[in-house]
């Protein structure tokens, strides 16, 4: 009897608890496993932040994916998953195609610029390692250049985040701890470095608790950053940024760099496969499924659920998609087996923590406000366990955050 064939497409939060999950569960007969992915590695997205202003370095973002797998049970396959075939069961890839019973599609999220002109041109976005690696040599860069020109160009030392949200604010936490090492190291006023935070929505962090907020806002003001929440970018141009001001008003605030991180949506295979979407993303059944294909498994950045109780989607985290992938595998396990009942996904939020700089934060962990170095100690203790549950206690040893002070 032919095993079935299970490819999962994307190693990152979500496809990887689905493939550790699932090596765990079935055994080497009972089905074929593939873990599809781009890159030979894995990296924690939510510590890009980090990478992007050089408070970590980028090869601690990141680990060998053969080396949390167990090589009997799960083929990995090197390569970007361009298109999936649904009729045929077929997933074109970069470098040939593959066939398969049950598909999982776990690719992670790419930029969203939202039509703005000049974004992708002149703007970086921390969307992956290459990526924060490319923004942090920029900023070096600018810093390393400024003293070294005849006619000083204080723009170079301009930062513009776009973006108020999780990504943008963790980011300015780090940057604004950056900033003075750069000064130290290349003989700068600090006072000529100017950070910008723009964003149009009406609040810094929405959803978040507006106690905490404040917190967060008054802590990155004090270290430099300006807020201009309710101000849309119009453009990105090789001189900066254009926000709105008016009605037809537009202002230039000229910046050396501009970081996007306003946004986000599913990945482009989405729209290429023909699912119905809204921005690549998904709205799967209560088991994690397509619609109208039985088959097919959404996890991540490119899966669509509803929170009833506010009638809004859940946020894309990390958090989920790990949760999800643990759903994912157990129904996959049951089709396998041939078991008709599937669990239903009901997202557990333990929490949330937003990081300001390696030792300070807000969050709100099972009801509890946290502030400061509690809460940052608890920020460290989630990337752990993240870390822990998908390679167990030799990649928290090996990759883990002990620094919580």
């Amino acid at each position: 009897m032919r095993k079935p064939k299970i490819v999962i497409l994307g190693a990152g939060y979500g496809g990887l608890m689905t493939a550790t999950q699932l090596q765990k569960s079935l055994g080497v007969n009972e089905a074929d496993i593939v873990l599809v992915n781009k890159n030979d590695y894995h990296y924690e997205t939510t510590w890009l932040h980090e990478a992007s202003a050089g408070t970590l370095h980028h090869d601690r973002v990141r680990y060998d994916i053969r080396s949390i797998l167990d090589r009997n049970k799960v083929e990995f396959v090197h390569g970007t998953a361009l298109e999936v075939k649904t009729a045929e069961k077929i997933v074109v890839l970069d470098n040939g195609e593959i066939t398969y019973d049950y598909l999982v599609i776990a690719l992670g999220a790419e930029s969203e610029t939202f039509g703005i002109k000049g974004l992708k041109e002149y703007a970086f976005s921390i969307v992956n390692v290459n990526a924060a690696r490319q923004i942090r040599e920029h900023i070096d860069y600018q810093f390393a250049t400024y003293n070294t020109e005849e006619v000083k160009n204080d723009e170079r030392l301009t930062i513009v985040v776009g973006g108020a949200g999780f990504t943008g604010i963790e980011f300015l936490g780090e940057l604004t701890n950056r900033v003075p090492e750069l000064c130290k190291e290349y003989d700068i006023d600090p006072h000529k470095v100017k950070i910008y935070c723009v964003e149009a929505a009406p609040m810094v962090l929405p959803g978040f608790d507006p106690e905490l907020v404040d917190y967060a806002v008054a802590k990155l003001e004090k270290k430099g950053v300006t807020f201009m929440i309710g101000t849309a970018i119009k453009e990105a141009t090789e001189e900066g940024i254009l926000v709105s001001k008016g009605e037809d008003e537009v202002e230039l605030i000229k910046a050396g760099t501009v970081v996007w991180a306003a946004g986000v949506r599913g990945n482009s295979i989405i729209e290429k496969s023909g699912f119905e979407a809204m921005r690549a993303r998904v709205k799967v059944e209560k088991d994690l499924r397509v619609s109208g294909h039985d088959n097919i498994f959404i996890i991540g950045d490119c899966a669509l659920i509803i929170n009833e109780e506010i009638n809004r989607p859940y946020p894309p985290t990390a958090q989920i998609a790990m949760q999800e992938g643990i759903t994912c595998a157990k129904n996959l396990v049951a089709l396998v087996r041939e078991k008709t009942e599937l669990e239903t996904f009901v997202p557990d939020i333990k929490g949330s923590v937003c990081s300001l700089g390696h030792d300070d934060a807000i969050g709100l962990v099972f009801g509890k406000k946290l502030v400061g170095t509690s809460a940052s100690f608890m920020k460290k203790v989630i990337d752990n366990r993240a870390l822990f549950m998908i390679g167990g206690p030799s990649l928290v040893m090996k990759k883990g955050k002990f620094k919580f002070f």
